[in-house]
C-alpha cells in the first residue's frame, strides 16, 4: 500500500529526537540526510513547528490500568500474552499490557499497576521482551536497564544496569542481553557492542563478549549465540555481519557476511536462521537471507522487504513497511514463507482485506498452537498505536487501542500439571 508524498510524522518524529534504530522506518540520521529529503525548504517550516507542537506531549497518566473485554479464546498451552510498548524516545513512556485468553480481557498498563511504587513507569523505551522460567524481563533500551518481573504478577524483581541494551534471548538457565555500549549519539565512531551473560537465577551478568557495531536481535541454535550487527549508528558506513558466539567458552567464533543494517533474526525448527536487512533506504533495499548454522553461511536471499517476522511450525509470516528517502512514500507487504520448502508463497497471508487498514505496521507474533497472529500498528509513533488479531486463515477476529508504539510480545504458558 502507497503512503502520500511527505510523511509528517517521521518529521515529528526527527525533531522530538526519535532514534530511528528503535524504529522499523528510515533514520533521522544528520542534518545532511534531512536536507537531502527536501523537507528544511521554507514552506514547510510552519508546519514542522505546528507538528512539533503537538506531537513530542506525553500521555498524562500511563500508570492507570484499563481493563477491556474481548471475546475469550480457549489454547491448551497459551494462557496469554505480554505485550510490551516500546513509548517515544525521550518521554518515559514504556508500557505493559497483558491479553488473558481464557477470560477475554485485555489489560492496559498493567506495569504501573502491579508496581506502585515505580514512580517512573516502566522506563524510556522498552525494546524487548521475554519469558523464562517464572521471570520476564524487559529490555529498556533509553533507560539502559533490564526490569526483571514476575512473569504471573508483572511485579519488579530486580532491575539490571546495561548501558544501551537492545533485545534478550535465552538458553542453559542463562539470559542474552545485546547492548550497543554508547550514549544513543549518531557518529562514525561509535564503539563495538558486547552482548552480556546474565545467570537467571542470581540474577548477575557473568561474563560480556565484544560482537559488531549495534548489535540487534539473537538467537540460540546448537551451543551458539547469533547476533545480528547493524552498524545503525553510522550511515552509510553500516555492519553487514552476524556474529557468532560459542556459549562454552563465551568467545566470538567468526562473522557472517550478510548484507548491510541487520536487524532481526530468527531461528525456524530446521535451525536456519532468518535475517532481516533494512537497506539503506537509498539504493540498497529491504531483504530477508537465511543462514544454514551447518555451515554458518548464507543459502538463500528473498527480494522482499523484511521489516519485521514471526516464525511458528513451518511458517514465516514477514511484514514490511518500507520507507525510500527516494520516493519519499511507504509501502506494506505481508508474506508468507514455507520453512521447511524455503518458498515464498504468493499473495499476503492477510485474506480478508484489512491489511488496507494497518499504517505503520510494526511488531508481529504468531500464537505456535492456535497460529492466530497478532500484528501492532505503531500509526504516527506519538498517539496510541493499535493490535489487530487475525485467526489462522488471516482473518481479522479483533482490534483494540494498545499503548504508545505497541512492539514487542511474549507468551505466557499454562503451569505443567501432573
Amino acid at each position: 500500500m502507497k503512503r502520500s508524498t511527505i510523511n509528517f510524522s517521521q518529521i515529528g518524529e526527527y525533531i522530538c529526537g526519535v532514534p530511528s534504530d528503535q524504529k522499523n522506518h528510515p533514520p533521522r540520521r544528520t542534518k545532511q540526510k534531512f536536507i537531502r529529503m527536501k523537507y528544511s525548504r521554507i514552506p514547510y517550516v510552519f508546519s514542522l513547528l505546528a507538528l512539533f507542537l503537538f506531537s513530542c506531549r506525553k500521555e498524562k497518566d500511563i500508570n492507570g490500568e484499563e481493563t477491556i473485554p474481548l471475546t475469550p479464546q480457549t489454547d491448551s498451552v497459551i494462557q496469554g500474552f505480554y505485550l510490551l510498548n516500546e513509548g517515544n524516545w525521550n518521554t518515559n513512556m514504556a508500557s505493559l499490557d497483558y491479553y488473558d485468553y481464557a477470560s477475554g480481557t485485555y489489560r492496559k498498563n498493567l506495569y504501573g499497576a502491579a508496581n506502585p511504587n515505580a514512580t517512573l513507569g516502566l522506563g524510556d523505551v522498552g525494546n524487548d521482551i521475554g519469558i523464562y522460567g517464572s521471570k520476564m524481563y524487559a529490555v529498556v533500551n533509553a533507560s539502559n536497564k533490564i526490569e526483571i518481573m514476575d512473569a504471573a504478577t508483572a511485579k519488579r524483581i530486580k532491575t539490571i544496569t546495561l548501558e544501551n541494551c537492545r533485545y534478550i534471548t535465552f538458553a542453559n538457565g542463562r539470559a542474552y542481553a545485546s547492548a550497543y555500549t554508547g550514549k544513543i549519539v549518531l557518529g562514525p565512531n561509535s564503539p563495538n557492542g558486547i552482548v552480556a551473560e546474565i545467570d537467571t537465577v542470581t540474577l548477575e551478568i557473568r561474563r560480556t563478549v565484544e560482537v559488531g557495531r549495534q548489535p540487534e536481535e539473537m538467537a540460540v541454535v546448537s551451543n551458539k549465540l547469533y547476533i545480528a550487527n547493524s552498524g545503525g549508528y553510522s550511515p552509510p558506513d553500516y555492519e553487514r555481519t552476524v556474529s557468532v558466539i560459542d556459549l562454552t567458552s563465551f568467545q566470538r567464533i567468526k562473522n557472517i557476511d550478510v548484507s548491510i543494517n541487520l536487524h532481526r533474526l530468527k531461528a525456524d525448527s530446521n535451525g536456519d536462521l532468518y535475517v532481516t536487512s533494512r537497506g539503506d533506504y537509498y539504493e540498497t533495499p529491504s531483504k530477508l537471507f537465511v543462514i544454514d548454522t551447518k555451515t554458518d553461511a548464507v543459502k538463500k536471499t528473498f527480494d522482499i522487504a523484511a521489516a519485521n517476522l514471526s516464525i511458528a511450525g513451518d511458517s514465516a509470516y514477514i511484514i514490511g513497511s518500507e520507507f525510500s528517502y527516494k520516493t519519499s512514500s511507504w509501502e506494506n507487504t505481508y508474506h508468507l514463507i514455507n520453512t521447511k520448502t524455503e518458498t515464498l508463497l504468493e499473495g499476503s497471508f492477510i485474506k480478508d482485506g484489512t491489511e488496507v487498514l494497518l499504517d505503520k505496521p510494526y511488531g508481529i507474533a504468531t500464537d505456535p498452537f492456535s497460529r492466530n497472529i497478532y500484528i501492532t500498528d505503531a500509526k504516527d509513533y506519538v498517539s496510541s498505536g493499535t493490535l489487530h488479531g487475525y485467526d489462522k486463515s488471516g482473518t481479522k477476529i479483533f482490534s483494540i487501542s494498545s499503548g504508545n508504539i505497541p512492539a514487542h510480545f511474549a507468551f505466557v504458558y499454562k503451569p505443567i500439571t501432573k
